[in-house]
Order: structure tokens, then sequence, then C-alpha cells
């Protein structure tokens, strides 16, 4: 089993971000370096099939938790704090239920333990429409994508996964043939019976629909230790749009 590749910044307690879907380490840097000077050891962590993790077919919340267990016991971590946003907390949510032992305190970043339907068709065919035979910039294919995803975040989101597979030749670094026929398991729910009873929050965005008052009590019941706090004038992107914010009530959190 390939080991997850990340960045480790600090030394301290340690802490394991994993981020979202179509995302990668990179896009935590700024929070993690802020954790990391307050006494903390940060891995941001590329989960499989995104950044510069390995690419596999097998792709659920299973092989993703087994995944971040393999990283905790290769760096002798012992039991860690594991902040995930949206897939990333799914991954955290289920590694915390089945692996208790292994965290001490849990952060969920805009995500809840329920089964989300599909949704992320309109960016899969957008990305579906780079022909990277033909596009050899940044700003070609941002072109190509501002056809079909006219808000101008995403596609800045996106772009930050082009590379230079060779010279003169770009791809991305997340397995988008994996990806887009998986897209079923990202909005999968955690096991029905399963439950963390360690000291947890949950983040939601004030202007985000993923974590609404009628889920409180489906948190409640896999995670009876959980508060559930509210990142103002932020969507999905909490921690990208109101970072201040986040990092303030995570710190809080973890060092409460």
């Amino acid at each position: 089993m390939e080991l997850l590749h990340s960045k480790i910044i600090g030394e301290g307690t340690p802490l394991l971000i994993l981020h979202g879907f179509l995302g990668m380490s990179d896009n935590w840097k700024t929070l993690g370096t802020q954790f990391a000077q307050n006494g903390y050891q940060v891995h941001l962590v590329d989960q499989r099939n995104h950044g510069k993790s390995f690419h596999s077919p097998d792709f659920d919340y299973d092989v993703m938790s087994d995944d971040i267990i393999q990283y905790i016991d290769h760096f002798q971590i012992g039991n860690t704090t594991l902040i995930g946003h949206s897939m990333g907390g799914k991954t955290a949510m289920q590694l915390a239920t089945v692996h208790p032992e292994k965290v001490s305190k849990l952060i969920v970043a805009d995500i809840s333990p329920k089964y989300y339907p599909p949704h992320h068709q309109p960016i899969i065919d957008a990305l579906g429409h780079l022909d990277f035979n033909e596009i050899t910039s940044r700003k070609q294919a941002d072109e190509v994508l501002s056809n079909h995803l006219s808000e101008v975040g995403i596609r800045q989101f996106l772009l930050k996964n082009l590379y230079w597979v060779e010279s003169g030749k770009l791809g991305l670094r997340f397995n988008f043939d994996v990806l887009q026929n998986k897209m079923d398991e990202i909005g999968e729910n955690i096991n029905a019976t399963a439950t963390y009873e360690g000291p947890t929050l949950f983040l939601r965005g004030e202007r985000s629909e993923y974590i609404m008052p009628n889920d409180f009590p489906e948190i409640k019941k896999h995670f009876p230790g959980a508060a559930i706090e509210t990142i103002d004038k932020a969507g999905h992107w909490l921690h990208a749009e109101n970072p201040k914010q986040f990092f303030e009530k995570s710190l809080h959190f973890l060092n409460s």
C-alpha cells in the first residue's frame, strides 16, 4: 500500500488536515502555517487520487480512512487531531468512528454524516472540455472553463491543480477519470450505527446549505459530544471565505 503525499509544518501536537473533493493539501498552506505557529505539527495531506498522492481505481471512504491510518502509523503519531473539509470531513468522520483510539479531537468543516446526492456534475462536465493536446497555458484553460462555469472562484480553485506533466504539456493533478466515475462515493453517508464519543466541532458556513438545522440531530446521534458553530459570511469554502474566524474557532476548540 502506497503512502499518501504530505507537507509537514512545525513542531508540537500532531494535526492532520484533509482537503475536499478536487482539492489538495496546498489549499490549506496558509491556515496550516498559522496552526504550526501555535504549537502544532501540521500534516497537510493529499488524499488518494488528489494532489501529489498516488492514483488508484479504488475510491471510497473505507479505503481513504485506511490510507490515513497507514499514514498515522508510518509517522508513529499515536493519536492525532483531525480537521477535514467536505470530502475530507467524511474521511475524518469515518476514521474517528472506526478507529476512535487514533483520534484525540475532530473538526469537521461544512459536511454532515448524511448522504448527499451527486451534485458535482457541472464541474465534471466543464473539466471534460479541457483538451491538453491543445491547451498550453493556464489562461487558455480558464477560457475553456469559463464557457461552462461562470463563478471565478470555482475556476481558480480547479486551476490550482494544473501542472506541467512535461515540457510544454499541461495536465491536472487529480485523477479525473476515476473521480468522474466515482462521484456517487463522495456523497455517501457514514455507517448508520457509527459513533465517536470524543471532542468534536462541526463548523458550518452561514451561506452554505451543506449543514442545515435539521441535520443537527443526525450529527448528535453519531457524535454525541459535538458542538456545532457557524462561520459568518461564508459558504461551503468557509476556510477560504472567512479564514480568520475559521482559525479562531478551530484554535479555541483545539486548545480547550
